[in-house]
């Protein structure tokens, strides 16, 4: 039997002599082992390699994988790794479209040979003595595309399916001393067409490969169910093996304990018994009463040990297999976890690092899994193909639930259908049965893997294929596999032929109104949103509006953010200084250019963005509401764990400092609620006097829920939910009675006070100069601002075409109106200890606009500052109605009384404090791909911008949109990458009225939801405060 490489070409030739798939569990030869996680049975592949690359296969070493070719003068590379990323062809990112779409005419039946390139890797090893005489076998964990196989020049086989493992046998090539293993991979091979995911285009033997053998007496498969009864208390245990050898094997069932919590406990032994075996399908069945059950919120899990014993009764081989015992089902229309129902407050999971691609590190993967706990992310989607084996095991132990999709998505070939471009029947894989061989055997492969995973609660077929009566086979193969899980597919959506496809409706991207508009009218199904909340760089707005739906309509269960991380990849600039690059950044061509960053945490570092304060808002499982006189409720949406888990502290604020902080004890069970009195008397109805006797103090009522012992994913104090209730004062403004002196110049007007002078101009037309104790503060004329930077979503639904009108404005506003002196005199008012100057400004829109700015200035310094604009016909929305101030970038230090401590804006806010926080104007600039609007706070009381000395502004007002960030919204939006920024030489300083919200049920086409608009149909006025320091 030989390779042959037409065969790439033909959807029913995906493998060749592979193993059966199996279960991902390990078999150990003791104790020692199994504890530190090393097998004497396997032999690690991973590390260097000889390579050589081809641009397609007429390129390709003939007779290389022969045993007497010489290789060892090849080029090293690296294993795991995408070639992509050690230096041989370039990352290619595309979301959509098929990557040679344009370049190569080939449709469905064929795939590129022009350009199509070809890895060929060759592995020198020489086994341990004695390593091979159970035979000798090969695991190949993930390799994409499609690979080709060979040991001392003989064919071994061929597989595809890029995400789960593939074995081969062998034990008929091997030979004593170096033995040569070939490998020949290919970029894109037929099963292409159907790994169109939206991500980066990647080869090469990308996850770990291993030699490894068998006992005498063997594990091969292991399938463990554990089937919890109807009424949630006893549980059978069903353990079936498919063995290798005969002899026979003791099971022992010890347990339980939750990992998460970080206390050793001694493992009680719930039953131990041995029974014979022989080669093939061996069964065992055992009761276990009132097993500790596991969920996200209280991981319980038992460990199931298998000893094999050969015939001898020597000890053959130890498997030890975590098991959690839980019960998931659909009943009565709604889906549920141990007879409760199940919220599903998900992310999904691209699996990906900005330094390896797809090749992630247990590292990487152990602090996403951390940092999801710790913002009360409870559910992975695993898009759109299985995950290395090492996450599962984490979400089994750190309790996350997963929908665990097989290797599908064919984006492009329904979209160009749908478009025209070609016949809806060669949709792949749609109805062509050429296709249904090897997509029911992807969906084997992920099944058998992950089968023993408590954590895996649903299948998923695929993403984004549209319908088709082989997506609907590949549904019921998985039910057929396993009667214990649920079946998930979104693209019933499009195609509604086979509706049982799916057990659960599935959407993305639906409005809230659209979604419950879809529950009135169909009551067949509960619904999920797969996808929703598009994290597309500053984004999330309006989030709360999908989790608060999750309250108040049972059939929604919840839904999976897109995403969880960007995909960018490590870049230097032209400077040889790093950066994260993201779509055609490499200069591949096509490309959807930054798609690919829409994580709720950045590249690179994986820490999480200033979006990810209001996703663990929304997704907590204590609520504190704040409804009743003089007392709190506290509703807990856990569904096993009560609130006695966790400590229960009051904190109580005047003007932003804390003042008292009280521990207060709560039992509220699970899916419960109780009120429990406020613990501070001046908040309660007998504390009203005294709060009248303080005009001018804001309280502020936070009640945080506490972890109270540590856990494996955070320390004990760490804050899993919180409730806050502003007691807001009236602003006063105490105007000062110091006296000021006026000097009126022939074109600028003059005004002297304790320790400032300020100067107006009226030929320049504004505040030319505000000295503070001698020292010149501003850098240029504050002027009216109706602009931000475009975050991913306005550009997504045209916003800038819709509101530039308002950067026109911004940029080119004046106080003159066409001629050098065609413009309104400036007024000049003054009173005692007063002077109050208004300038008129123009605004060259379409139709034109005007405005006009009031300073006016106090005897202490400070400086009243009142916008107004009346609005006119035939006008859009303004994205910001503020002023724009220009610092020397000295003034790096802020301080601010508002909300925060992250970035808010008018839609994403829910997850923010009212508090005195401090950080450096730099910190403002959040890290996403495109530069872009970012660093807002809103509800700000005051904001502090000082130098290194202490000294600087002050801005005062009532509930300000305020930031500071060391570009303008113009540097901002020029930029396409952070290095294309210009040099810091400012601190800009943008005080509003308000901002419009930043948006995210979509970023191509969805706008901001109306009541986080500026309402530019009624007049507008806006007044704040600004003094030296």
């Amino acid at each position: 039997m030989s390779f042959e490489i037409k065969k790439i070409h033909d959807p029913k030739f995906f493998k060749e002599n592979c193993m059966a798939a199996h279960s991902d569990h390990v078999a150990y030869a003791d104790e020692t082992e199994a504890e530190e996680k090393k097998s004497s049975f396997r032999l690690s592949l991973d590390g260097i390699w000889k390579f050589h690359y081809a641009r397609n296969y007429a390129q390709t070493v003939n007779g290389f994988e022969a045993e007497d070719f010489d290789c060892k003068c090849w080029d090293d590379i690296r294993v795991p790794a995408h070639i992509q990323m050690e230096g041989y062809d370039i990352p290619q990112y595309v979301n959509i479209q098929y990557p040679w779409d344009g370049r190569e005419d080939v449709w469905r039946n064929t795939v590129p040979s022009e350009f199509n390139p070809v890895a060929s890797y060759v592995k020198y090893f020489t086994l341990p003595e004695g390593f091979r005489k159970n035979g000798l076998y090969i695991s190949f964990q993930g390799v994409e595309s499609g690979f080709a196989l060979w040991l001392n020049g003989h064919y071994v086989g061929y597989s595809e399916d890029s995400f789960t493992p593939s074995d081969f046998d062998l034990t008929p090539y091997v030979k004593e001393g170096e033995n040569k293993l070939a490998v020949q991979v290919f970029k894109w091979t037929s099963s292409s067409w159907c790994e169109d995911q939206d991500f980066y285009r990647f080869s090469g033997i990308f996850r770990s490969v291993y030699l490894y053998t068998m006992p005498k007496v063997h594990v091969y498969d292991l399938k463990v169910e554990p089937v919890v009864d109807e009424a949630v208390l006893n549980a059978d245990l069903l353990v079936t093996m498919q063995m290798r050898g005969e002899g026979k094997v003791r099971l022992t069932l010890t347990g339980s304990r939750n990992y998460s919590v970080l206390e050793e406990k001694e493992e009680q032994i719930i039953f131990s018994e041995e029974l014979p075996v022989s080669e093939g399908e061996v069964h065992f069945e055992k009761e276990v009463k009132k097993p500790d059950l596991w969920s996200a919120e209280i991981p319980n899990l038992y460990t199931l040990t298998i000893e094999c014993l050969d015939q001898n009764g020597e000890r053959s081989e130890l498997v030890s297999q975590r098991i959690g015992f839980r019960r998931f089902e659909m009943k009565d229309g709604i889906m549920t976890l141990n007879g409760r129902r199940i919220v599903f407050k998900g992310v999904n999971r691209h699996e990906f690092s900005s330094k390896t691609g797809r090749a992630v590190t247990r590292e990487e993967v152990l602090k996403d899994i951390v940092t999801m706990k710790q913002n009360n992310i409870n559910a992975i989607r695993t898009c759109h193909y299985p995950d290395a084996s090492i996450i599962y095991d984490l979400c089994d132990e750190y309790g996350l639930y997963m929908i665990a999709e097989n290797n599908l998505e064919s984006h492009g070939s329904w979209d160009a259908a749908m478009h025209g471009s070609v016949p809806k029947d060669t949709i792949v894989p749609g109805d062509n049965m050429d296709w249904e061989p090897m997509m029911l055997d992807r969906v084997n492969s992920c099944y058998q893997r992950d089968k023993n995973h408590p954590a895996v609660l649903i299948w998923s077929v695929g993403n984004e294929s549209y319908g088709g009566k082989v997506i609907f086979d590949m549904s019921e193969k998985f039910r057929a596999l396993d009667p214990y899980r649920l079946v998930h597919y979104e693209g019933i959506f499009n195609d509604r032929r086979y509706e049982a496809t799916s057990d659960m409706e599935s959407q993305m991207y639906t409005s809230v109104e659209n979604v419950k508009k879809f529950l009135t009218e169909h009551k067949e199904k509960p619904f999920i949103m797969c996808e929703y909340t598009h994290a597309m760089g500053n984004s999330c707005g309006a989030m709360h509006k999908y989790t608060d739906l999750s309250d108040t309509e049972p059939r929604y269960q919840g839904g999976f953010i897109w995403d969880y991380i960007d995909q960018s990849i490590l870049k230097k600039d032209r400077y040889g200084k790093g950066f994260q690059a993201y779509g055609g950044d490499f200069l591949e061509r096509p490309t959807d250019y930054n798609f690919s960053g829409n994580g709720i945490c950045y590249g690179g570092d994986r820490d999480p963005s200033p979006k990810m304060q209001e996703v663990k808002f929304n997704y907590q499982n204590i609520s504190v509401l704040f409804e009743k006189d003089g007392k709190f409720t506290v509703v807990n949406k856990n569904l096993f764990a009560g609130t006695d888990q966790f400590r229960c502290v009051a904190v109580l604020q005047k003007n932003g400092v804390v003042i008292k902080k009280q521990e207060i004890k709560t039992a509220v069970p699970p899916l419960s609620s109780s009120d429990y009195e406020i613990p501070f008397a001046v908040l309660r109805a007998d504390g009203q006097d005294q709060k009248k006797e303080e005009p001018d103090v804001e309280y502020a009522l936070t009640v945080s829920f506490l972890l109270k012992e540590d856990r494996s994913w955070a320390d004990a104090g760490h804050e899993v939910a919180f409730g806050q209730k502003i007691y807001k004062k009236s602003t006063v403004f105490h105007a000062s009675q110091k006296p000021i002196r006026v000097v009126h110049g022939k074109v600028n007007i003059g005004v002297k006070g304790e320790d400032f002078d300020c100067l107006f101009s009226m030929l320049n037309g504004g505040l030319v100069s505000y000295r503070y104790a001698g020292k010149e503060m501003i850098e240029k004329i504050p002027m009216p601002n109706f602009w931000r930077a475009p975050v991913d979503n306005d550009n997504g639904s045209m916003a800038p075409a819709r509101y530039a009108q308002w950067k026109i404005a911004s940029m080119y506003i004046s106080h003159r109106n066409g001629g050098m002196f065609d413009n309104v005199p400036t007024k000049v008012e003054e009173k005692d200890n007063t002077v109050k100057i208004t300038y008129t400004y123009f605004m060259p829109t379409t139709p034109s606009s005007k405005c006009e700015v009031s300073y006016t200035v106090f005897g202490d310094g400070t400086i009243e500052t009142k916008l107004m604009y009346d609005p006119v016909e035939g006008l859009p929305d303004m994205p910001e109605f503020g002023m724009m101030f220009q610092f020397d970038a000295d003034y790096d230090n802020l301080t601010w009384y508002g909300m925060g401590p992250d970035e808010t804006y008018a839609d994403r806010r829910h997850g923010a404090k009212l508090g005195i926080y401090s950080n450096k104007v730099a910190d403002n600039m959040a890290k996403y791909l495109v530069p872009q609007e970012c660093g807002n706070k809103v509800g700000v009381r005051y904001a502090r911008l000082v130098d290194a000395k202490g000294r600087g502004i002050l801005f005062e007002g009532d509930e300000l949109s305020f930031s500071a960030l060391p570009y303008t919204p113009h540097e901002l939006e020029n930029a396409a990458h952070a290095y294309e920024l210009p040099q810091v030489h400012h601190t800009i300083v943008r005080v509003a009225f308000a901002q419009m919200g930043v948006g995210g049920d979509d970023s191509w086409g969805s706008w901001v939801h109306p009541e986080y608009h500026i309402d530019v149909t009624k007049p507008l006025e806006f007044t704040f405060r600004f003094k030296g320091i």
